[in-house]
C-alpha cells in the first residue's frame, strides 16, 4: 500500500513529463493536495536544481479537471458505468480474462503500455499478470518511436547507446529540438552553454527553425521526409573528402570497404537538392564534424515518426561511427543502468520474432503499434481478443484513432488501468483507478546519464484519496485472482527473510531454480514478501532489489565507485541507497572507457547488409512526392511546444499560451491562402478533416504544417480543446522494417473557413 508522505515543507520528487524527470521539490498547501509551489531539486544528482517551465505547473496534473477516477468501474449493458468495489472487480476482471484464454488461448490477450513517462514502476509488475493469463504479447509508446534506432543499435554495437551531450566539442540534433524535448540533463543550460561557447559548436538537422535550431551554427533545413538523402550525402562528404577517422576504425570497426564502397558513389550534390539544404552549408557542417574531438548526435521523433526512420537511424550512426565518436569524452556511450530498456537481439530483416496476425516485426518485444487494430479486426483465431492497457491512451495516442477505437469495440474484454477517464478508458469494460505519481513510489527507468548514471525512487508528495490503488497492489490481486500465486508460496519466502536478508536471498534463487515458470511471477512474490518490510511503505519498490543486485553484478567497478562496495553487499547497499533517499542516487561512476567494457570486445559493424543495400539503392529508386494536387502541404502531427509534453495533463488550462494548438504554416503559404493569425482554416488528410485556427510564422518552410501533440483530450466536462493529431494520421504509412509511424510525414490540405 501506499504510505502517508512525509510532513517535511519541500517534498521531494520529479517531474513527470519527459525523459529526463528533473528532481523537483514541491510545497504542498494546508489542505494538504494542492501544490502551492514548486522548484528545482538542487540535491538532485543529474539535474542539480534545473528545471523548465513545464513541471513549475504539475498541480494541474495532481490537481487539474482530468476526470478523476476514485472507485472500480465496470459497463453497463446500457454503455454507462457503475462503481464496484475492488473484491469484485479483481474478481471479475480475472474471470473475464481466463474465459479468454480457456476459450482462445493466452496469446489473444494483449497488453499495452506499462509507462507513461516516469510511471514505470507499474510496469515492472505487468509481466506477471501477462504470465497469470497466458499472455505473449505486448506493446508501448516505446514502438511508435524507438524501436527502429533499437534494430539499428543492435545490429551495428549489440547495445543501446547515448550521446554525451554536455561534454562534446561538437553537438548534433537530427529531427530533435531538445529546447522543448529535452533528452539530456539540463537541457537549455546545456544548449547555451554550447551556443556560448566559440570552441564548441552545434548542428541542428530539422525542416523547422526551432529554438534550438537559433542556437546553432549550423542549421540544415532539410525537406521534409527527405531526411535519408541528407544524412547519405553528410556520410559520403566523410568518405570523398577523405575525412574518416582511420586509425580509430581499423582497431575498432569491420565492414568499412563495404560502406565507403557505397558512400564512394554518392551523388552529394544532387542528395543535397533533393533534401533542398545547399551543398556549401552541408558540406561546412560535415568539415565541423570531421574536425572535432568530440561529436554527440542524437535523433529523435521528427525522424523517428518519419519516412525512412530505421535507415535514418543507421546512416546517422554512420555519421559519428566514421569520425570515431565512440568511448571517448564527449562522444556516443553504452550506459548502465536497473532495466534493459532498449536492447534487442538484432535479428536480420525478415527473421526473429513476428506478431500473429499481420506477422510485423517484434522489436525489442514490443508489437508496432501501427499494427494493433490489424491484429483484433480480422477473423484470424489468433487475433487479439482481450486487451489490458496501462498508463496508457491508444485510443488517442495511436495512428488512425478512429480505427483504433474500432477495434478497441471489437474486443471481448478491455481492461484499463489509469488515473483518469481517458478516451481509451471510456471504451473500457472495466477500468481500475490507479494512484497519481506524486501519490505512491514511483520510478523511471530511463536511465542514461554518465560517466555518473542516476536512478531516482520517487516518495509520496500527497496521500491518495480513498478508493484508488497503486498497479504493484493491482497486478498482485490479478495473479492472485487467477490463481498463479498464493500464501503457499509466499509463507516459505516470509520465513526465510524473518531470519534476514542472506536468507531470504537463498531461499528466492532456490525457489526459482526449481520451479522456473515462477520467474515472470518474481516481482508480485518480492512485493507480497520483501515488500512489506521496506521502510516508509515502499511495497513497490520489492521489484527493484533484483535490479539492484543484477547492476552490481554487470557494473561492478562502477557501483564500488559509487560508494556501495563489492560483491553480494554491493547489490544490497545499492539498493538500500535507492530506497532511502527522495531525491535519486548516483548508481555507478564509470571511467570514460567502461562503454569498450561493455561490448565485451565486440567490434562495431559498419555494414548492415538489409540497410547498406537500401543505401546503395537510394538513387535508383522513385524522389519522395513533393507536396502537390490533392495533397499541397506535409504535416507533422504532434510537435512539441512550449505547453505541450504528453498527454498525462488533461486539464486544458494548464496552458499559459496557445489554448486551442494553432496550425503552424508559413508566412508565405499564410499569404497565398489569405489567412492571418487566428484565422480558422479546415485541415484535411487522407483519414480525416479538422478546423483549427492558424499561426503563420516564418520558422516554418512553405508546404510544411505542424500541430502541437498533447490536444484533442475530452476533458472532465466533456468538452475538447484542440485538434486530436491522430485523428489525421494513417496506421498503414509505417516505417517498412520496424513498423514505426509517419507521424510528421502527413500528406494534406488546408482552405480557408469563412
Amino acid at each position: 500500500m501506499v504510505a502517508e508522505p512525509s510532513t517535511a515543507e519541500w517534498r521531494g520528487s520529479a517531474c513527470i513529463l519527459c525523459e529526463c524527470n528533473c528532481g523537483i521539490e514541491i510545497r504542498v498547501g494546508a489542505d494538504g493536495r494542492a501544490f502551492e509551489k514548486i522548484r528545482g531539486d538542487r540535491r538532485h544528482p543529474a539535474s542539480r536544481g534545473y528545471t523548465c517551465n513545464k513541471a513549475l505547473r504539475l498541480d494541474a496534473y495532481q490537481n487539474g479537471r482530468a476526470g478523476r477516477i476514485t472507485a472500480p468501474l465496470r459497463r453497463r449493458p446500457d454503455g454507462t458505468f457503475e462503481e464496484i468495489g475492488w473484491d469484485t472487480a479483481i474478481a471479475e476482471v480475472a474471470a473475464r480474462l481466463r474465459e479468454v484464454e480457456r476459450a482462445h488461448g493466452g496469446k489473444t490477450i494483449f497488453y499495452y503500455g506499462g509507462g507513461g513517462q516516469g510511471n514505470h514502476l507499474g510496469g515492472a509488475y505487468a509481466p506477471a499478470t501477462m504470465r497469470a493469463f497466458g499472455a505473449r504479447y505486448r506493446s508501448s509508446a516505446l514502438a511508435q518511436e524507438k524501436t527502429g534506432e533499437f534494430w539499428v543499435n543492435a545490429r551495428m554495437l549489440g547495445r543501446p547507446n547515448r550521446a554525451d551531450v554536455e561534454r562534446c566539442e561538437v553537438a548534433v540534433f537530427v529531427g530533435k529540438n531538445p529546447y522543448q524535448s529535452h533528452g539530456f540533463p539540463r537541457a537549455r543550460a546545456v544548449l547555451k552553454e554550447i551556443a556560448k561557447d566559440p570552441a564548441r559548436s552545434m548542428v541542428v538537422i530539422d525542416p523547422v527553425r526551432t529554438e534550438t535550431a537559433d542556437l546553432a551554427d549550423f542549421h540544415l533545413q532539410v525537406r521534409p521526409g527527405t531526411d535519408v538523402y541528407l544524412l547519405t550525402a553528410m556520410a559520403a562528404v566523410l568518405v570523398q573528402e577523405k575525412l574518416l577517422a582511420a586509425d580509430w576504425l581499423a582497431e575498432h570497426a569491420d565492414g568499412l570497404d563495404a560502406v565507403t564502397a557505397v558512400l564512394a558513389d554518392v551523388p552529394v550534390g544532387e542528395y543535397c537538392a533533393i533534401s533542398d539544404v545547399p551543398e556549401d552549408l552541408v558540406r561546412a557542417a560535415v568539415r565541423r564534424i570531421a574536425a572535432a574531438s568530440s561529436v554527440a548526435v542524437l535523433e529523435d521523433l521528427g525522424v523517428q515518426m518519419n519516412r525512412d526512420s530505421t535507415l535514418v537511424s543507421y546512416a546517422e550512426k554512420l555519421l559519428w561511427l566514421l569520425t570515431g565518436n565512440l568511448g571517448n569524452p564527449g562522444g556516443q556511450y553504452v550506459f548502465s543502468g536497473l532495466a534493459a530498456i532498449g536492447r534487442d537481439r538484432g535479428h536480420p530483416a525478415g527473421e526473429g520474432p513476428r506478431s500473429p496476425v499481420a506477422k510485423a516485426p517484434i522489436i525489442s518485444g514490443l508489437v508496432p503499434c501501427n499494427v494493433i487494430a490489424e491484429e483484433i479486426l480480422t477473423d484470424h483465431p489468433d487475433r487479439y481478443r482481450a486487451m489490458l492497457v496501462e498508463s496508457a491512451n491508444p485510443a488517442h495516442s495511436l495512428a488512425g484513432s478512429a480505427r483504433m477505437r474500432e477495434a478497441l469495440r471489437a474486443l471481448d474484454v478491455l481492461v484499463v488501468i489509469d488515473v483518469a477517464m481517458t478516451e481509451t478508458a471510456r471504451l473500457a469494460d472495466y477500468v481500475l483507478p490507479a494512484a497519481t505519481q506524486f501519490e505512491k513510489h514511483e520510478a523511471t527507468f530511463f536511465n542514461f546519464d554518465f560517466p555518473r548514471n542516476v536512478f531516482h525512487l520517487r516518495h509520496p508528495v500527497v496521500a491518495p484519496p480513498d478508493g484508488v490503488l497503486a498497479e504493484p497492489e493491482i497486478h498482485a490481486r490479478l495473479v492472485e485472482a487467477a490463481g498463479a500465486l498464493g500464501e503457499d508460496d509466499y509463507a516459505p519466502l516470509r520465513e526465510a527473510l524473518a531470519r534476514g536478508r542472506g536468507e531470504f536471498a537463498a531461499r528466492f534463487v532456490e525457489t526459482l531454480q526449481a520451479r522456473p515458470g515462477l520467474m515472470r511471477l518474481a516481482s508480485v512474490l518480492l512485493y507480497r514478501t520483501l515488500g512489506p518490510t521496506l521502510p516508509g511503505g515502499a511495497a513497490a519498490a520489492a521489484a527493484l532489489w533484483p535490479l539492484a543486485h543484477q547492476c552490481a553484478q554487470e557494473n561492478p567497478e562502477g557501483v564500488r565507485r559509487a560508494g556501495y562496495g563489492e560483491g553480494e553487499a554491493a547489490g544490497e547497499a545499492l539498493f538500500d541507497a535507492i530506497v532511502a533517499s527522495p531525491h535519486g542516487v548516483v548508481i555507478t561512476d564509470d571511467p570514460q572507457d567502461e562503454t569498450w567494457r561493455r561490448l565485451g570486445g565486440r567490434r562495431v559493424r559498419l555494414d548492415v547488409p538489409e540497410l547498406l543495400a537500401e543505401i546503395a539503392a537510394l538513387d535508383g529508386r522513385p524522389r519522395p512526392p513533393e507536396p502537390a494536387g490533392a495533397w499541397p502541404f506535409v504535416l507533422s502531427a504532434g510537435e512539441r511546444r512550449a505547453f505541450t509534453a504528453n498527454t498525462i495533463i488533461r486539464d486544458p488550462a494548464w496552458r499559459r499560451r496557445d489554448p486551442a494548438g494553432a496550425l503552424r504554416m508559413s508566412t508565405a503559404d499564410a499569404a497565398r491562402l489569405d489567412v492571418a493569425a487566428g484565422d480558422r482554416v479546415r485541415l484535411t488528410t487522407a483519414q480525416g478533416e479538422t478546423v483549427v485556427a492558424v499561426e503563420p510564422t516564418d520558422r516554418m518552410r512553405p508546404g510544411h504544417l505542424s500541430l502541437p501533440n498533447g490536444y484533442g483530450l475530452t476533458s472532465a466536462e466533456g468538452s475538447v480543446a484542440g485538434a486530436a493529431p491522430n485523428e489525421l494520421t494513417r496506421p498503414e504509412d509505417r516505417d517498412a522494417f520496424a513498423g514505426t509511424p509517419w507521424h510528421k510525414y502527413v500528406p494534406a490540405r488546408v482552405e480557408p473557413v469563412a
